[in-house]
This record gives structure tokens, sequence and C-alpha cells, in this order.
């Protein structure tokens, strides 16, 4: 589960751009997904993602998907608190030093504070994925998907559960939400293609 554990984490908590190249058994870092600076905007936060996803679902470009890819984490990462921001923060260095505990105790925090905040709860999936308890990890992904059900982080989280359980039927269909959302995320469709051919043979 190591592998799956790096991929998971490669995915929620990189770039974009480097979650795509983070495959299983390749090392990542974990700074703030970067995307090209947004101009002031008057759109909200919402706005701003439905357009987003609108262009994300019609790329056909793998590189300029993982641009756009990047801004909707960012969108993702705007609690609108400085303190929340900040917390974040170290919950992030928490978990890069492998301090799980310390992470876990700055993201319950912020998740009574913000109890709106996606991300906080995405994050706090993260860590209980990390430390392997799998239960607590399922029920922040379907707090994740409640809030934001566009959110492909956490769906990407759904399906590794589900693939780690051998419930490969499950981890496909959440594998098939994540392409419905990032038609280009190569992680995904490889997934998707080796579930697919395995489901089949199964059948035969």
């Amino acid at each position: 589960m190591r592998n799956v554990f790096a991929f998971l984490l490669a995915l929620t908590l990189c770039p974009a751009a480097q979650a795509e190249s983070a495959l299983p058994g390749v090392s990542a870092g974990l700074s703030i997904p970067e995307a090209e600076p947004e101009p002031q905007a008057t759109k909200s936060v919402e706005e701003r993602l439905d357009t987003l996803f609108s262009q994300l679902k019609r790329e056909p470009n793998e590189k300029a998907a993982q641009r756009i890819a990047g801004k909707i984490w960012q969108a993702w990462f705007e609690s609108g608190s400085a303190s929340i921001d900040l917390m974040m923060k170290w919950a992030n260095d928490a978990i890069e030093a492998k301090n799980y505990p310390v992470a876990l105790d700055f993201l319950d925090q912020i998740v009574v504070l913000e109890p709106k905040f996606a991300e906080g709860f995405n994050r706090r999936a993260t860590v209980h994925f990390m430390m392997r308890d799998f239960g607590k990890s399922m029920a922040d992904i379907e707090r994740t998907l409640q809030l934001e059900p566009r959110h492909f982080g956490a769906l990407t989280g759904l399906a590794e559960i589900m693939k780690g359980r051998n419930s490969k039927q499950l981890s496909l269909d959440a594998y098939q939400r994540v392409l419905a959302l990032y038609p280009m995320l190569r992680s995904a469709q490889k997934e998707v293609s080796d579930m697919s051919e395995d489901l089949t043979g199964e059948r035969i």
C-alpha cells in the first residue's frame, strides 16, 4: 500500500502537473499547487470554479488541462480566513515531516471552525489514509464530496480505497467520475483502462 500512499498524497498536496506524473513509487513534493496568477476578479470562488471546470472538461491538451487543474486546486485552497490558511500551512508542514498526529490536530480544528471548507476534510482524509485508517478517510471523503461533488482529488482517494479493498467495479466507477470532470488526467485514464480489462477478463 506504500505506493498508493505516495500516489494519493501527490494528487492531493502537489501541483496538478506534478500529480499527473506522480505514479506509484515516484516521490513528489508537498507544495501548494502552482498556477498562473489570476487577475483581480469580481467573480466568486464558485463562479470561477464553474468556469474552470467547464474549460477542464473541454480541454484536449494535456499540459493546458494541468494548468487549469492547478487553478482549480488554488480555488479549493481559498478558505477565506487567514487563520485557517495558517493552520493549513502548519498541517502541510506536519504532513511533509510525516508527523500525522500533529497534522490531524490542526485539521480537526479547521473542520470545526470552517465546516463548509471542503479542502479541510479532503486534507484530513488524506492524513487518515496515510495512517491506514480507511474508515475515517472514507468518512472525510464523503463529506468532501457533499461539499464539492467535483473534487477529483477526493474521488481519486475513493477509487484507491475501493481498489485496495478489491472492489474493482466501485473503483472503476469512481475513476470514471474523475474522468468525467478531468478527461485528460492520464493516471485516471490508465486505471480505467486496466480495470476495465481486468473486469472484462473476469466475466469471460
